[in-house]
């Protein structure tokens, strides 16, 4: 009697122990199961989030599918309770339990916005305002407003911002990403000023700036940045008006329709510099770090004149005779085309 009880007692034993084999395997199948995504698929993690909640929202997300096993899985895997919040990128074909070790580790997903040289404060706030997983705190303020809040002085903004691409995380206020790329701009034309030629007609870091701008606007091939920069140096060292069309479309404001009449260039406004004299007032736009470098480094060149020709780039001229005969170089080649 005691043999078979015993006899009893050890099936049990076994039938238990395989019982118990048989749910540990099932939990390694699930949390070794591949999420429900066929694409990159953006986790968020909310403040306060603990295990269950988390799986309970992933489950109404359909990121995973409900399980038996979810509930015990929190035992084998004790590590997956361990979560920071915050916005995670998961890639298809991820495991559940490399799901929860991405975040447990808190190294959340990073967005990018990137502002082209050349645009101008206007444009980043549209860039700014269409980015998702931002928070638009600026949205509502003047520009003046936004320099205050970026402890710059004065109420103009252009120029003052270095066009890259910079990386947030969600929930990050846009301007943060405004304040790096206003730290990433002095630090730029400070190392430009440091190293400038001597003798430039250019009297502050903020006028270097300001000729920068122009330069970015004239051309974007990187081999002319100098000699461009060449052509406005020898104009202000002579006492020349700068008569550079972009000045005169960023005096015009919302009232350039993409094209330049000659009454636009007698029609005077503080950047006309086909009225007005040596630099306007601000920056007419983000310059990069080439132009940056141009204007504090412009090419020795006899020129004082170029313009477009028709190909990409630009053809200069020492004197007004010759930039005459390439301008209808110029006229023919557009014909031409």
């Amino acid at each position: 009697m005691i043999k078979k009880l015993a006899l009893f007692i050890l099936l049990l034993a076994l039938a238990a122990a395989g019982g118990a084999y048989w749910a540990y395997g099932q939990i390694e199948g699930y949390v070794a199961g591949p999420i429900n995504s066929e694409s990159d698929t953006l986790i968020v993690v909310p403040e306060g989030a603990n295990y269950h909640s988390f799986t309970r929202k992933l489950v109404a997300d359909n990121v995973i599918n409900a399980s038996p096993w979810t509930r015990w899985a929190a035992k084998t895997h004790p590590e997956m309770t361990q979560l920071k919040a915050g916005t995670y990128l998961v890639e298809p074909g991820t495991s559940l339990s490399d799901l929860f070790a991405l975040v447990r580790t808190g190294k959340e997903h990073q967005f990018s916005i990137t502002f082209v040289e050349g645009s101008t404060f206007k444009q980043w706030r549209e860039e700014l305002a269409a980015s998702d997983y931002l928070e638009h705190d600026s949205s509502g303020l003047s520009e003046k407003q936004i320099a205050e809040k970026l402890g710059l002085n004065g109420d103009k903004i252009e120029g003052l911002l270095l066009p890259e691409t910079y990386h947030y995380v969600a929930g990050e206020s846009d301007l943060s990403v405004l304040k790096r790329a206003n730290t990433q701009l002095e630090r730029a034309l400070k190392t430009a000023w440091g190293s400038r030629e001597e003798g430039l007609p250019i009297k502050s870091e903020y006028e270097l700036l300001t000729l920068a701008s122009i330069i970015e606007k004239e051309t974007a091939v990187d081999a002319e940045r100098e000699k461009v920069a060449s052509v406005f140096v020898n104009r202000l060292n002579k006492r020349m008006r700068l008569q550079t069309d972009p000045t005169v479309i960023y005096g015009m404001g919302d009232k350039y329709d993409g094209n330049i009449r000659k009454k636009d260039l007698r029609t005077p406004t503080p950047y006309n510099t086909y009225v007005i004299s040596g630099l306007p007032p601000t920056p007419i736009a983000m310059p990069g770090k080439a132009s940056i470098l141009a204007a504090a480094n412009p090419a020795d060149t006899p020129y004082f004149y170029f313009v477009a020709d028709g190909l990409g780039g630009h053809k200069f001229s020492k004197t007004l005779t010759e930039h005459n005969r390439a301008v209808r170089q110029y006229l023919k080649t557009l014909r031409s085309q």
